[in-house]
């Protein structure tokens, strides 16, 4: 990395800093760090010397391996190695069992991460976005819930262009948004760009919640937000159902509500970027929604307060989201480039699309709930 170099843990340092400078503890150091295993010394037997009364180097290993170390062959051994009490080699240990094999590397990389941070060393685009917190705390974060709580399956991830802009549309359910947290970690990890989101007022009128959504890549679902990250060759991510669609009752999961009046279809055409439609399964079974204090809702000003077979019965415990199977499909893209010009200004035009948009992904619902053997496994 250009942040940081790598030092493997427990080694001093990098090999050549200094006069002289060991990149491995010596066999004296390692016998004093572990006195179970120190002997005595014995005299070489007769004949077994080397020049000027040194033991041979097959000889030294034979000691080293009794003295309980091992030869330098594949890179600094740190076992037993300890200093003011620590093990480095325990340390080391314990950072790859939870790092995995590549745990100094990931090390570094928080460490450069955090540096960057004190120093004001990262850039927020015109919308807020903080591309360094995204990929480094708030993906990460995510991606357990995704890969093992989720078991998210997804198809059609060819659909979403390598390079240049297209608008991505989903079906909304699930009463929290998390199907657009989990979108995001799909289509970054799958195609290695992030998915800017279009939210609703709310998000960003909730504290801490907006400015983290901003930092995270989400914005303001308006047309002119939509149009300025499409042509500056985003993927845009859109949920055009918005609460209608998020806090819809349990009996009516996986039946598409309005798609509002086709503003992102219009932004699709002004700019003339590819629709991919989205169908997400398994969003809906999270928190069953029974039941809506709408006199609470009303005093508070939300679209509705959920009642779900464990919240609020259980208190916040009743917030964490059953482990449904989730699969998530992306279609085929819909082209807007042909389209004549003043296209996005003809409202009957602009609705035959919008129902084309929505009538694909109801059907691909369907298809994938057939599919699906189960809803939580």
């Amino acid at each position: 990395m250009a942040d940081a170099d790598i030092i493997p843990i427990g080694t001093g340092g990098r090999p050549g800093r200094g006069t002289n400078r060991r990149t491995t503890p010596s066999a004296a150091a390692r016998a004093l760090a572990n006195p179970a295993t120190r002997k005595k010394k014995t005299p070489p037997p007769d004949g077994e010397t080397g020049p000027g009364g040194r033991r041979t180097n097959g000889e030294r290993s034979g000691r080293e391996a009794a003295a309980g170390g091992v030869p330098d062959v594949d890179g600094p051994d740190t076992s037993g190695v300890e200093f003011g009490g620590l093990d480095f080699g325990a340390l080391e240990r314990a950072v790859r069992g939870f790092f995995g094999a590549d745990g100094e590397r990931r090390v570094a990389e928080w460490l450069a991460f955090l540096r960057r941070r004190v120093t004001g060393e990262y850039e927020l685009d015109e919308f807020g976005y903080d591309a360094d917190l995204n990929d480094q705390v708030l993906l990460p974060m995510l991606r357990p819930m995704v890969e093992k709580w989720f078991r998210v399956e997804v198809r059609g991830i060819e659909n979403i262009p390598s390079d240049g802009s297209a608008l991505i549309v989903a079906n909304h359910s699930g009463t929290m948004p998390l199907d657009g947290l989990v979108t995001q970690v799909v289509v970054a990890d799958h195609t290695g760009r992030p998915l800017r989101t279009l939210a609703a007022d709310l998000v960003f009128q909730t504290p801490f919640v907006g400015e983290l959504s901003r930092k995270g890549g989400a914005t303001l679902a308006n047309n002119d937000d939509a149009e300025r990250l499409l042509r500056q060759g985003n993927l845009v991510g859109v949920w055009p159902e918005g609460f209608k669609g998020l806090g819809k009752p349990f009996a009516e999961r996986y039946k598409l509500q309005r798609f509002g009046r086709g503003g992102f279809v219009s932004a699709a055409m002004r700019t003339g970027v590819p629709i991919v439609p989205c169908s997400i399964v398994g969003a809906e079974e999270i928190y069953p929604l029974v039941g809506n204090i709408a006199s609470l809702a009303r005093l508070l000003g939300v679209p509705y307060i959920p009642v779900t077979p464990f919240f609020p019965l259980l208190g916040p415990l009743g917030l964490i989201p059953l482990p449904s199977k989730w699969l998530i499909e992306f279609g085929e893209p819909i082209r807007t480039d042909d389209f004549a010009d003043g296209a996005a200004d003809d409202p009957m035009l602009v609705f035959n699309v919008t129902d084309q948009v929505r009538e694909t992904i109801q059907q691909t619902l369907y298809t994938l709930l057939m599919q699906r053997r189960s809803v939580f496994f």
